[in-house]
């Protein structure tokens, strides 16, 4: 089966667009957060789309901001390509990934998720 493969900066613009899809009251209260870019997850979970790695801002005290590292998303552009075919199945599953990740960063869990049609 071909996969489907965008340039790197077509790839980022499309973590982009995606991120611009995020109503404008949450992305407000997105502060601290990097969104990355890579080609491949570790090698303990190779297929993996998507990872935030932080303090979810339900589980922050009124101290948490001060000095905090940010927190991170990551996209992985390998995984991601090699599960589509299309150009627009690539966008959607980016789009996807991009808010399952962020919705983590608000305290959404994966059940929860599922239960609102993401996952």
């Amino acid at each position: 089966m071909d996969h489907l493969r965008l340039s790197d900066a077509e790839f980022e613009d499309a973590v982009g667009d995606a991120l611009d899809l995020i109503p404008d009251e949450l992305a407000r209260l997105m502060r601290n957060v990097a969104v990355l870019v890579e080609d491949e997850p570790s090698s303990d979970d190779p297929e993996l789309l998507g990872l935030y790695e932080g303090t979810p801002l339900t589980a922050r005290d009124s101290w948490w901001d001060a000095g905090s590292m940010p927190d991170r998303i990551t996209v992985y552009q390998g995984p991601l390509q090699r599960m589509c075919t299309t150009r627009d199945e690539l966008l959607d599953e980016i789009a996807v990934t991009v808010v399952h990740e962020v919705a983590h960063h608000f305290g959404i869990d994966d059940d929860r998720l599922h239960e609102l049609g993401w996952g």
